[in-house]
């Protein structure tokens, strides 16, 4: 994948700019949680001052991960994100092992669940003194995952249009909270600022899951999003850093002001007791406008649909590309030049997890293995950095920062296993699922010939309905 004139040969292009990137990265941080429920971090640590304090270290922590994950990604230019440093750096087992948690449960559930609170926004307001009916709920989910998965398949160009309106729209909800929280605290409602720290709550245990709280919201392996789609990124050297250092900063001064504004208006036993604080925040300050918070709840969890299935299609594509997944995954569409197969697979597999009523706890299961991922990312850093001393590194970062963004890591892993063993247990149990597949389906060479028969008849029929050939096949021009 370069910048080059179009050779005739079929790949993906360099289409997404400087701006995309960074509507890709906030777009996939800002979801519904910091409308839904900032109250986690007050939950815990007691105090609107240490709870802002909270936010703010989370963003900073964020800072250094996406500063980390720009060497990683300007010295080996894959796509894939972690799966690529991994492979890179530990080889093929541990990879493959991040790809099928990723893959088969992570990024679906996100999908799923990221869909059905879009779907639950639309139709509250046709069911405002009832429950919503669930399956028109599930349909309306599976309705916008379709939409978009279709969008994906057709135009990378479109796709991104997509992500950037959307963000601009979860950014404006966001603004226009925090413009009425300074008008508030201007016209001098500044009562829940007047002891800050009161009934604080600073034990270790308290403060690490408020973190974890935090870092949940910002969605933390989000930093490095851009890094699953860095083959189609332009310009890479220049835009994956700018992308990731103003997107970073971005979020964090939004987070860290929204909070405020909320606390201008909404006290902290309010909050604390509230479903969904933006909402509440609407309620009391624009009467009869407050409609339009769960409209902006909405298009920022339509956005986040985007982002997640355009990211996540490219890690089939990749892994595909390596072996790990069904060689289909990694064709292109002829005409669109984009991974279609792995595009579509992405949608219906997600929609495949609509019909679940455990997804939230697949993602409480899988939640600890994203920060295992993360940490031992970061950990090839170190390892390319002894045993590659010479290695091209465009952008290199101060040594220490990769060393506390491990050591930082290692809490948030740790804490788990002492406060949720069950759910860490079978995160780990999850991973473990995927060593027999390895050994099966990648290992195994020799397999039966009428099990390649089938794959080859499966590859075939999927070229000939969807247009797609393998990366770097010449057109007939």
């Amino acid at each position: 994948m370069t910048d080059d004139v179009n050779t005739g040969a079929v790949k993906l292009e360099r289409k997404i700019t400087l701006i995309n990137g960074i509507t890709v990265i906030v777009g996939s941080i800002i979801g519904s949680g910091i409308f839904v429920s900032p109250k986690g971090v007050l939950q815990e640590v007691g105090s609107v001052g240490l709870s802002l304090i909270v936010w703010l270290a989370c963003g900073v922590f964020s800072m250094i991960g996406a500063y980390c994950y720009t060497e990683l990604g300007t010295c080996i230019v894959k796509s894939g994100a972690d799966y690529a440093y991994i492979g890179e750096a530990f080889g093929s087992l541990p990879a493959f092992l991040r790809l099928w948690v990723e893959c088969m449960i992570v990024r679906p559930c996100s999908t799923a669940v990221v869909a059905l609170t879009f779907a639950n926004y639309v139709i509250e307001p046709l069911f405002p003194e009832c429950e919503q009916p669930e399956t028109a709920v599930r349909l309306l989910a599976a309705i916008c995952i379709a939409i978009l998965s279709v969008v994906n398949a057709l135009d990378v160009k479109w796709s991104m249009r997509v992500q950037d309106v959307f963000t601009y729209a979860k950014l404006l909800a966001l603004f226009l909270i925090i413009i009425t929280g300074f008008v508030q605290m201007f016209l001098g409602h500044v009562e829940h600022f007047q002891d800050p720290f009161e009934n604080s709550k600073i034990g270790v245990g308290s403060l690490a899951i408020a973190f974890y709280q935090g870092l949940f919201a910002y969605n933390g392996w989000s930093v490095n999003y851009l890094n699953y789609v860095i083959e189609e990124l332009k310009d890479p050297y220049k835009n994956l850093p700018l992308a990731s250092w103003i997107s970073t900063i971005l979020v964090t001064v939004v987070y860290f002001f929204a909070n405020v504004a909320y606390f201008s208006v909404i006290s902290p036993q309010e909050m604390i007791a509230s479903e969904a604080v933006a909402v509440t925040f609407a309620q009391r300050m624009y009467g009869v406008m407050a409609w339009v918070m769960p409209v902006f709840v909405a298009l920022s969890t339509f956005g986040g649909v985007n982002g997640i299935l355009f990211t996540t299609s490219r890690l089939f594509y990749v892994g595909s590309r390596e072996g790990h997944m069904p060689q289909v995954l990694s064709y292109v569409q002829v005409r669109r030049l984009t991974p279609a197969p792995a595009v579509i697979f992405m949608g219906l597999f997600s929609c495949i997890y609509l019909v679940s009523t455990d997804m939230y706890k697949l993602i409480n299961y899988v939640s600890f293995v994203n920060w295992l991922a993360i940490a031992i990312s970061i950990v090839s850093l170190l390892y390319f950095r002894y045993t590659k001393p010479d290695m091209n590194r465009p952008i290199k970062v101060w040594i220490v920062w990769p060393i506390l963004y491990v050591l930082a890591s290692a809490f948030i892993i740790l804490v788990p296993m002492f406060t949720s063993p069950v759910e860490t247990g079978m995160g780990c149990l999850i991973i473990a699922t995927g060593i027999p597949v390895y050994v099966i389906f990648v290992q195994w060479k020799s397999k039966p010939k009428k099990f390649n028969q089938l794959i080859d008849n499966i590859t075939l029929f999927t070229q000939k309905l969807l247009l797609v050939v393998p990366e770097d096949t010449v057109k007939d021009l």
